[in-house]
């Protein structure tokens, strides 16, 4: 049985994201004194009445300019959650009282057909009654229930009034966890959400000209012929000193904690403006965090070409992004749709060889022909030995050796054994870790 699905809607700067957070017990929606602070839809779940609810926040709601590209985008995303729910909560603020958007939203609310349950929030004060709590029954939604977002206060009640609603599921088994979560990284404004709208085939993020537009990290799930995704939309990660707002500084926060969730980060670049300083700074995050990769060049529908440029482009990827050259590349127009599903291909096999396990025996086998063929290094007379190798985790493959000295195991013998390793079992599109041993520490803990 599918997870109810619960969206929260209302004005701007009602408490809407500070609930949210709240119930789903993590700082999932940015939350700020700036109205308008939450644009996309943002899924969370929690758990009552040992049953799972799927939660939605939305972007504030307002009414103003019909001109205004992002506000009317809030509103379509709203209007895409309130479809997409069993339940709407319209949270309210008890400190402002009723205001005539509140009346306005009611009213859209109403014409939805689904059950609306009034929030009120902001009421922080217990035990004390609040004047201003009675007037929101000229909402016509039936009894209000207060709440504190703050303090947690009357969240219970709320989910309690959710349940009336739901059907409840006396065998909710656990849903096998089949999908590969790919976090979508690059600068702003590469087309990260507009490749997620295309292969969703629904607007699941805000798209526009303007860059910074997706500031929250947003979860779409996809299942088709190549397998099944939750693809996190991030937002565009910039330089450092062109980082002013407060927001779009907790928008990089979410888009770090987004790659370290994911399974494949998929590096998007610009193919006009090729590899910049700040991409190769996004790439090392994705490898330093040990992920697999595929780098994807977008807008190559833009790029003048004959049948050498491709080749060419590669080459100058992989020496700019030296580090990364075991990430495959992928030529796509997003525009187009040219060669989006080879993502779906290049993804598959990433994950898989990140998740490869390769047996102890085997791993000897070919180190001992790795050493005959190129002897370990000596230095002032003592001669590097290694004992054994083993792998000890998966994402990504992490291998022990086991030595004499470990400051004898350099790093270009390190390179030729990784290159080997590479050659051997592939290992397309994972970072590879060492962790060094002195055979004389006992009682170890590998730190993985």
């Amino acid at each position: 049985m599918s997870k109810p699905v619960i969206a929260f809607v209302g004005r701007p700067n009602v408490g809407k994201s500070t609930l949210f957070n709240k119930l789903i017990g993590k700082r999932l929606s940015i939350v700020d004194d700036t109205p308008g602070v939450t644009r996309d839809r943002v899924y969370g779940e929690c758990e009552w009445r040992n049953q799972k609810l799927s939660l939605i926040d939305t972007g504030g709601i307002e009414f103003g300019d019909s001109h205004d590209v992002i506000l009317n985008e809030i509103y379509n995303q709203a209007t895409m959650a309130i479809d997409l729910a069993d339940v709407i909560v319209l949270v309210t603020n008890i400190k402002d009282g009723i205001v005539s958007s509140d009346i306005e939203i009611a009213n859209i609310l109403k014409k939805s057909g689904k059950p609306i349950i009034l929030c009120v929030n902001k009421a922080d004060s217990v035990g004390k009654d609040d004047c201003n709590f009675y007037e929101f029954y000229n909402l016509g939604l039936g009894d209000p229930i207060k709440v504190s977002s703050v303090h947690g206060h009357g969240t219970g009640d709320l989910l309690d009034e959710i349940f009336k609603y739901i059907p409840i599921s006396e065998n909710d088994s656990e849903e096998e966890n089949d999908k590969i979560s790919v976090a979508v990284i690059g600068k702003p404004n590469v087309g990260k959400s507009s490749l997620i709208n295309y292969i969703s085939g629904i607007n699941r993020s805000i798209v526009s000209d303007i860059a910074g537009t997706t500031r929250d990290t947003i979860d779409t799930t996809i299942s088709n012929e190549f397998g099944n995704y939750n693809f996190i939309d991030t937002a565009g990660i910039r330089r450092k000193n062109k980082i002013t707002d407060k927001i779009e500084k907790y928008s990089i926060i979410r888009a770090k904690l987004a790659i370290e969730r994911s399974d494949v980060c998929v590096i998007m670049i610009d193919a006009k403006e090729g590899v910049t300083e700040q991409d190769t700074k996004i790439a090392g995050i994705a490898h330093e965090a040990g992920k697999a990769s595929v780098i994807v060049i977008n807008k190559w529908d833009s790029i003048e070409k004959d049948v050498k440029t491709m080749d060419e482009y590669v080459k100058k990827i992989k020496k700019e992004l030296l580090f990364i050259s075991y990430a495959p590349v992928v030529f796509i127009s997003v525009k187009t749709g040219q060669r989006v599903n080879e993502i779906f291909d290049n993804i598959n096999n990433v994950y898989k060889f990140s998740n490869m396990r390769i047996s102890t025996g085997t791993l000897n086998d070919v180190l001992s022909q790795l050493i005959v063929k190129t002897p370990t290094p000596t230095h002032k007379g003592k001669r590097l030995k290694i004992y054994y190798m083993t792998q000890v985790s998966v994402c990504p493959p992490t291998f022990v050796f086991f030595v004499n000295k470990a400051e004898l195991f350099h790093f270009s013998y390190k390179h030729y054994i990784e290159n080997n390793l590479r050659e051997i079992f592939n290992f397309l599109g994972t970072h590879i870790r060492f962790i060094v041993r002195e055979k004389s520490e006992k009682n170890f803990e590998p730190k993985i």
